[in-house]
């Protein structure tokens, strides 16, 4: 294929000062093989899934790069109603290509029990949202220039770092562009704010009955929160107090008990360990919504989003409610 730099300009082309940024939010939805990229005016959308049944987001705002160019297709101008330019690419390829000049990549809190692990590295303090962006441990902070020509054409990248230039050209797929795993926002069973790292804790102590399934009850009355997994080593469960230190908002008007199988909950393991505070919704259908809040170099703040489809009654345990859609941030 043509470069785009013949004599035309490329539909896209964007420039951020940071690409371990855009690697450690887009690490969080890696237990892909493939993503789907949607490009518009606000910024550039990763959607990725796992049989149908969830889904990852992650949106990478306009506001992340310091230079951001979006030329809109001339049939997109005709038609209004017409979707932006999507394409598939490979996940760990581009994963790999943003930290082609390296980045320390050590354990995180999935991997460690100890207190004062950090997330990145155990001289840290266990504060996690920060420390996974700090200056101290991010492997490379270069300049990451995107280009896309056109439909068909290869995802440009070129990283820049100490005098050394490196081009990567990225093959594009025709997406599939399955459905969003919707959520009923207008109907939502449950809505509960907290901090990341105790629901990551919660989830790291139930593994340890090496659990197939995950069960999320939320109760007006006592027990008000509570995680409980069961598998062939046996069954556990984590209960959490109404206390407003620990749910910071808690809505919940009714009893709900939903299923999910827990090794799709241990997909969103890493942005559990990066985020500052995590969403958990549920509409009446039993759909879920995990959506972490991740703070940023410079004060600012990104989303990452997870969607889960409850196991059916006789697959799963109660019924109640079964009980995801949206970027907007919720926290």
């Amino acid at each position: 294929m043509a470069p785009a730099s013949e004599g035309h300009a490329p539909m896209f082309s964007a420039v951020s000062s940071s690409a371990r940024q855009l690697f450690s939010l887009l690490r969080c939805i890696g237990f892909a093989s493939k993503a789907q990229v949607q490009i518009t005016n606000e910024g550039l959308r990763f959607t990725v899934e796992e049989s149908r049944v969830m889904q990852g987001f992650a949106f990478l705002e306009k506001a992340l790069f310091t230079t951001f160019s979006y030329t809109t297709p001339s049939n997109e101008q005709e038609d209004e109603d017409s979707e932006p330019p999507t394409f598939e690419i490979s996940l760990p390829a581009l994963l790999e290509t943003l930290q082609i000049f390296g980045i320390n990549d050590n354990k995180d809190r999935w991997s460690s029990r100890d207190p004062s692990y950090g997330g990145v590295t155990g001289s840290l303090s266990r504060g996690g949202p920060a420390a996974a962006f700090d200056n101290r441990v991010l492997g490379m902070v270069g300049v990451c220039r995107l280009s896309y020509a056109g439909i068909g054409e290869p995802l440009c990248i070129i990283l820049e770092e100490t005098g050394v230039t490196t081009t990567c050209e990225l093959v594009t797929y025709e997406p599939e562009i399955p459905e969003d795993i919707p959520l009923q926002r207008d109907a939502l069973a449950q809505k509960i704010i907290m901090r990341a790292s105790w629901l990551h804790d919660a989830i790291t102590e139930l593994s340890s009955t090496s659990p197939s399934r995950l069960t999320i009850s939320a109760s007006p009355t006592a027990p008000y929160f509570t995680l409980s997994s069961a598998g062939p080593l046996g069954s556990a469960a984590v209960e959490f107090s109404r206390d407003p230190q620990l749910l910071e908002t808690f809505q919940v008007p009714r009893r709900t008990v939903n299923t999910y199988k827990y090794s799709l909950i241990r997909n969103a393991a890493r942005a559990m360990a990066v985020a500052s505070k995590v969403s958990i919704r549920g509409d009446e259908q039993g759909v879920l919504s995990l959506q972490f809040m991740i703070e940023l170099e410079g004060g600012s703040v990104s989303f990452v989003d997870f969607r889960f489809v409850p196991l059916m009654s006789e697959e799963g345990e109660d019924d109640v409610d079964d009980g995801g859609d949206g970027e907007d941030g919720d926290l």
